[in-house]
């Protein structure tokens, strides 16, 4: 198996990339990899290519680059906007797995986690990126309110919210009658669920789709990732046959 491994360099054809000593450990010491070694890179821009560890140390390592082995390819324009609740870690890495483009927290009367350690949830992403061989990263937002989000929210990105009660179409149903080429967002409640005023501020904007995930009681973090698993099997990419390696 070789490693994969997000860089921020560029990367093209004979060009060299420095890795940093965090980096040189996981190869060297996790990996067991050595001088001579394969590796794949990647940094969101310009596609997965294969290199060979020219040199490495606890100080860093170097990667010489060979050849590309997947052109850049984005993931859908997916978001989900999500209430920050105490697995957040988990919801980020799963949602990255799932290939959701954006990822944004958001506070909730209801909402009981107050701060997010956003350089966590980027590690976490990249980490999930690496494993589940996505060529890009999710755009992690800053934490808002659920009203200063909507406020800034564009019309044309239509919004799928998991109502976990009131009037709420089957998601199946509801994505099955939903365009495909659209930028589309999934917005999850918090453990306690969406204040009455929320749901009934949420229901009154024309770009807001309710629907409801089957008959039972699902916990948060499981309701934003069963949403983002059937919109990707509807809408996204999970219809389409996978490129061969």
């Amino acid at each position: 198996m070789i490693p994969r491994l997000y860089v921020e360099s560029a990367l093209s054809t004979g060009g060299a990339v420095e890795l940093d000593a965090a980096r040189s450990h996981y190869l060297r010491g996790v990996l067991r990899r050595e001088a001579g070694s394969d590796v794949l890179l990647f940094n969101g821009r310009d596609g997965e290519w294969q290199g060979r560890i020219a040199r490495i140390a606890k100080s860093g390592a170097r990667v010489q680059l060979s050849s590309l082995k997947r052109p850049q390819q984005q993931s859908p324009d997916l978001w989900l906007v999500f209430a920050a609740i105490k697995r957040i870690d988990v919801v980020a890495e799963k949602a990255t797995e799932l290939g959701c483009s954006c990822l944004w927290p958001m506070l909730t009367q209801h909402t009981a986690v107050s701060r997010v350690n956003l350089e966590r949830l980027r590690a976490n992403t990249i980490e999930a990126a690496e494993q589940s061989e996505r060529l890009d990263i999710p755009d992690i937002r800053t934490p808002a309110k659920l009203g200063e989000i909507l406020d800034s929210w564009s019309p044309t990105r239509r919004l799928i919210l998991c109502a976990e009660s009131g009037d709420a179409i089957p998601i199946a149903q509801a994505l099955h009658d939903m365009p495909p080429e659209a930028p589309y967002a999934v917005m999850c409640g918090p453990e306690g669920g969406f204040a009455r005023s929320e749901l009934d501020a949420l229901s009154k904007l024309p770009f807001v789709t309710a629907v409801g995930l089957g008959p039972r009681v699902l916990r948060a973090d499981t309701a934003a990732l069963a949403a983002l698993a059937c919109w990707q099997a509807i809408l996204g990419d999970g219809r389409e046959r996978p490129p061969a390696r």
